[in-house]
């Protein structure tokens, strides 16, 4: 008897072809896709380029039909509306920069994938995330970065645990993007030239700023002052959301050198500057750590690798952990700025041993 598959699918070439390998592999795959995108939200009005829209559903639809499986679409608009959205709105709020996609992978997209697989008694989940997933030698699943670097998404993943790992699939882990749209090219897939999204799917006109002052509580943001390292007011600003770490642009400074976010106290409202060789960290604490391997746990140092956000290199670092789900991550070097909020995922070599969010700077 084959594996019953659940696939997620968005309605993008990724995640149709995965769909489409399964089935040739003669899976019983059922395809599920998630809407998450709230009522009236732009990503709701067809737009290409973004995600979660009625013709997105409609391309994930055909692909069901010509390969020949059952498709089905959930409505997750409440459940991504309280775990994902308010996140997003109280991070910015708090003074911090937010990872929805991290959350809406744990909170949202897997969360309801395995609960519905268990539903239908369907043997595995699986997505068109470029990640690969392997046995060891002594059966244990690792979580592995993709074949091609340029689409790696596991730094997205860390939150899987080794069990979850053992009933999940990730067919194009081992393909690159090219070869994945000549694979729906040869199927036949009318998405095979489709283009990606590039935005959070609900912001895609990538104003967080706006969009946070519409949702937010509007007794909740907090204005205050741009301030160099001494405390001097160099300007005001008209809240802590509208400010990231690192950030250079919009300042609202007429200075006579480049000056970039440090720090912001979202309890002061104060927004702390200052030149770029100023913004460095020996090193971070990461809060909610997940560990893929449980084994890695304990307060020994670790070698590891840190990546500190997605599109960043890895950091030689070590590391260690606390029952607690704490962790001190000191780079090798001082390296960049550390943006509070983001995820910090720990490598080995290929493999992700895990990740947490980053709390603090050291």
């Amino acid at each position: 008897m084959s594996a019953r598959v659940l696939v997620a699918m968005s309605g993008g070439v990724d995640s149709s072809v995965a769909a489409a390998i399964l089935r040739e592999r003669g899976c019983d795959v059922v395809g599920i896709a998630m809407r998450l995108a709230p009522e009236g939200s732009t990503v709701a009005t067809g737009r290409r380029g973004t995600c979660c829209s009625y013709d997105d559903f409609e391309d994930a639809r055909r692909v069901a039909e010509r390969m020949d499986f059952p498709f089905y679409v959930i409505d997750l608009r409440a459940e991504f509306a309280s775990r994902v959205i308010d996140y997003f709105v109280g991070e910015y709020v708090d003074g911090r920069t937010p990872n929805p996609c991290v959350m809406c992978n744990r909170d949202v997209k897997f969360d309801r994938l395995w609960k519905r697989a268990r539903a239908i008694q369907a043997d595995f989940v699986a997505t068109g995330h470029y990640a690969r997933i392997e046995r060891d030698a002594a059966g244990r699943r690792r979580l592995l970065r993709a074949a091609d670097p340029s689409k790696d998404q596991s730094y997205f993943l860390f939150n899987l645990t080794a069990d979850q790992l053992a009933r999940t699939l990730f067919p194009l882990g081992d393909m690159t993007k090219d070869e994945v749209r000549a694979r729906a090219r040869a199927l036949g897939l009318r998405n095979a030239g489709k283009p990606e999204s590039q935005e959070i799917c609900f912001v895609p006109d990538r104003d967080y700023a706006s969009f946070v002052e519409r949702r937010a509580d509007r007794a909740a943001l907090r204005p205050g002052r741009v301030v160099d390292a001494q405390g001097v007011e160099l300007a005001r600003h008209a809240g802590v959301h509208r400010f990231t770490v690192g950030q250079r642009r919009g300042l609202g400074i007429a200075a006579g050198e480049p000056l970039y976010v440090r720090a912001i106290d979202s309890t002061t409202g104060d927004v702390v500057v200052g030149r770029n060789s100023e913004l460095g960290a020996r090193g971070l604490i990461a809060t909610n750590v997940n560990l893929i391997d449980p084994s890695f746990a304990g307060d020994s140092l670790e070698r590891v690798e840190a990546k500190i956000r997605y599109r960043h290199p890895v950091l030689p670092a070590t590391f260690r952990s606390d029952a607690g789900g704490r962790a001190e991550v000191m780079f090798d070097r001082p390296g960049p700025a550390v943006t509070p909020g983001q995820a910090c995922v720990f490598y080995r070599g290929d493999e992700v041993l895990g990740g947490g969010f980053i709390e603090r700077a050291l």
